[in-house]
C-alpha cells in the first residue's frame, strides 16, 4: 500500500491535488472507451507525452511559414498532454517519474513557443525571458516545496491563457500578447517571492 503521507516532489499546489484527485475519477469513467482503445493499441502515457512534445515544438518552425498549422499544432499538443496522466491510471502505471517527465516536457514547449514568439517580435524580449525565468523557477520552487512537505497552496499557471491568446494577438488584437505576459509574470513572480521564503524557512 502506498504511504499517502510520503513527500510528493511534484510540481502540483495543494488546490491543484484536490483537484486531480476530484476529477481523476470521473475524467477515468468517461475516457475510459478511449483509454481502452489506446491501451489495446500497445500506447504508453510515454508514448502520448512524446507526442505531445513533438506537436508543441512543431509549433515554432510553423510560426512564419504556416501560422494555422502551427495553432493546430499547439492545440494538438495540449489534447495529448491531457491524455497520457488518464492513461496512466487506466494503466495502473501512473508515477512520479512520469509526473516529472510530462512536467519537463511542458516546460519545454513553453520555453519553445516563448523563444519563438519573440524571435518573430510579437513578445518583446525582456518580458519574454522573464516569463520563461519565472514559470521554470516556480515549477522548481514547487518541486522542492512539495518535497519539503510545505506545498503552495495554490498556483497560477497560465500557459494555456498565453496560448490562446497567440491566436487572440494574431487574428484579433495585434500586439496585446505583450501585456498578457506582462500580467503573467507580475503573478509568476509573487509565487516565486512566496516560493523562496518558505523554502528559506523550511531548509
Amino acid at each position: 500500500m502506498t504511504n499517502t503521507s510520503e513527500p510528493k516532489a511534484d510540481c502540483y499546489s495543494q488546490g491543484e491535488r484536490r483537484w486531480m484527485v476530484y476529477t481523476q475519477q470521473f475524467r477515468g469513467v468517461w475516457m475510459a472507451p478511449l483509454l481502452s482503445l489506446m491501451a489495446r493499441a500497445g500506447i504508453k502515457p510515454d508514448h502520448l507525452t512524446i507526442l505531445s512534445l513533438a506537436a508543441g515544438l512543431a509549433f515554432c518552425p510553423l510560426y512564419a511559414p504556416a501560422f494555422p498549422l502551427a495553432l493546430t499544432c499547439l492545440a494538438l499538443h495540449v489534447v495529448l498532454d491531457g491524455l497520457d496522466g488518464p492513461l496512466a491510471r487506466h494503466l495502473g502505471v501512473a508515477s512520479r517519474s512520469g509526473s516529472f517527465t510530462d512536467t519537463m516536457a511542458d516546460q519545454t514547449v513553453i520555453t519553445a513557443t516563448t523563444l519563438t514568439a519573440v524571435f518573430y517580435g510579437s513578445v518583446h524580449f525582456l518580458p519574454g525571458t522573464l516569463y520563461i525565468l519565472t514559470y521554470t523557477v516556480v515549477v522548481l520552487f514547487a518541486m522542492a516545496r512539495n518535497a519539503l512537505q510545505a506545498p503552495y497552496s495554490w498556483l497560477f499557471r497560465p500557459r494555456f491563457l498565453v496560448y490562446v491568446w497567440i491566436a487572440v494577438d494574431y487574428y484579433v488584437l495585434p500586439g496585446t500578447l505583450n501585456y498578457v505576459i506582462w500580467a503573467c509574470v507580475a503573478l509568476l513572480g509573487a509565487k516565486t517571492i512566496s516560493g523562496f521564503v518558505r523554502i528559506r524557512k523550511r531548509i
